[in-house]
């Protein structure tokens, strides 16, 4: 996965939130999940399809982070997602 890949849903889970959290129900498998901070606005941006770069780019814009942290952060959420077949 690089900046140009772009992802998208590939599941449909029931999402809650619940006072800046959001609270993930994967009923196919019966797990349950929990994303706080950045993981939301990250969770929310890659609701329609959107490069990595693009993610990283909007978030750069709203915090003040390096570029470098940024990234592998976003990278390695994604993995996260990409692992549990949430993205593609």
């Amino acid at each position: 996965m690089d900046r140009n890949t772009v992802i998208k849903m590939t599941k449909q889970l029931n999402v809650t939130d619940l006072a800046g959290e959001k609270v993930m129900v994967d009923f196919a498998s019966g797990k349950y999940f929990l994303i706080k901070g950045v993981g939301n606005d990250i969770w929310d941006l890659i609701q329609e399809e959107i490069t990595v770069g693009g993610i990283i780019d909007k978030l750069l814009a709203e915090y003040e982070v390096a570029e470098e942290e940024c990234e592998k952060a976003v990278l390695e959420f994604l993995g996260k997602l990409k692992e549990l077949d949430f993205i593609g």
